[in-house]
C-alpha cells in the first residue's frame, strides 16, 4: 500500500473524531430499522415506506412497519473497476479511500457497526461487521493496495450480493456510476446512498488533438483526434447518461452526490446528511 493513502486514512480518523461534536457523533443519520409488518396505507405515511410490489398484488397500497433499533448496521461497497485508477489530481481510488474512511470512522465513533466489501467485475474483498478502529483502518487499506487495472465493473453481481445482507441496512455504493444497473429492488430492501465519484477532466477533457487513449478496464489502446467535435459530443452523451442515472436513483428513492477528485469530502458528507 502507497504511503499517500495511508495518510488519507490517518487524516480520516483525525477529522472524525477530533472535529465532529461530540453530541452529534455521527456525519449520517440511516434508519436504522427492522421490519415487522405490512400495514395498509394511510394519509401522512411515508410513500418511501410503499411496498409496491405487494400493493400491486393486493390492488391497495400497503406500507412497511419497521421497528426501531439503537444501532445502525452500515454497509460500505466500493467498486473499484479499472476507471478508478484515473485521476488528474488524485487517483479516484485514492479518493474513494478517504472517502470510505470518513464514513467508517463516523459509524464507529456513533458505535454503529460497519463493515465493507470491493467488487469490480466480481467480489474481491467482503470484511465483517465490526465496531473497531482497527477494523475500518484494515478495510480501507485493502482498498488501497487493491489494483483496479484490467478490471471492469460489475454492478449486477454488487447488488445481488447486497440484496443477501438479511438486517436492514444503511449502504453507501462508491463508485463513479459511469456505468450502472437497476437498484431499485436493493432499495426497497435496504436505505442506500449512491456517492459518486468523478475527475473533472473526465466530464470535460481538454482538447488535445491526437493522442493514444488506453481503456484501464479492457486495457486496449485507442489513437484519436481530441478535436472540439468529438470532446462536445462526448460531452453531451455524458450529460444524457448522467441524466439517465440521476432520474433512476430519485424514481428508486436513492440519496446520491458527487465527490470530485479535487473536492474535500469532509465538509461535502457534512453538508449533504445535514
Amino acid at each position: 500500500m502507497e504511503k499517500s493513502v495511508k495518510k488519507l486514512i490517518i487524516k480520516a480518523k483525525r477529522k472524525v473524531f477530533s472535529e465532529i461534536p461530540g453530541n452529534n457523533p455521527s456525519i449520517f443519520r440511516g434508519e436504522g430499522f427492522d421490519f415487522v409488518e405490512l400495514r395498509e396505507y394511510q394519509y401522512g405515511d411515508d410513500v418511501k415506506k410503499i411496498d409496491w410490489l405487494i400493493s400491486a398484488k393486493l390492488q391497495k397500497p400497503y406500507v412497511k412497519i419497521f421497528k426501531e433499533e439503537r444501532e445502525l448496521n452500515v454497509v460500505l461497497a466500493a467498486m473499484l473497476d479499472g476507471g478508478t485508477y484515473f485521476g488528474s489530481r488524485v487517483l479516484k481510488r485514492d479518493q474513494m479511500v478517504y472517502i470510505a474512511a470518513l464514513i467508517g470512522f463516523s459509524a464507529i465513533k456513533n458505535r454503529d457497526r460497519f463493515c465493507g466489501f470491493i467488487f469490480a467485475d466480481r467480489e474481491y474483498g467482503f470484511f465483517k461487521p465490526t465496531k473497531s478502529s482497527a477494523g475500518v483502518t484494515r478495510f480501507c487499506e485493502s482498498m488501497g493496495s487493491f489494483s483496479p487495472l484490467g478490471k471492469t465493473g460489475n454492478y449486477d453481481v454488487m447488488i445481488e450480493r447486497l440484496f443477501r445482507i438479511k438486517r436492514r441496512s444503511l449502504i453507501f455504493v462508491l463508485a463513479d456510476f459511469l456505468d450502472f444497473s437497476d437498484m431499485r429492488v436493493l432499495a426497497r430492501k435496504h436505505e442506500v446512498v449512491a456517492v459518486i465519484v468523478r475527475d473533472e477532466m473526465e466530464e470535460s477533457p481538454p482538447e488535445l488533438g491526437f493522442v493514444t487513449l488506453l481503456d484501464p478496464g479492457g486495457r486496449e489502446s485507442m489513437t484519436m483526434d481530441l478535436d472540439s467535435r468529438v470532446v462536445s459530443n462526448y460531452k453531451k452523451e455524458l450529460k444524457k447518461r448522467d441524466f439517465e442515472l440521476y432520474e433512476h436513483l430519485k424514481k428508486a428513492g436513492i440519496r446520491f452526490l458527487k465527490i470530485y477528485t479535487h473536492d474535500k469530502p469532509f465538509a461535502k458528507l457534512l453538508r449533504f446528511f445535514g
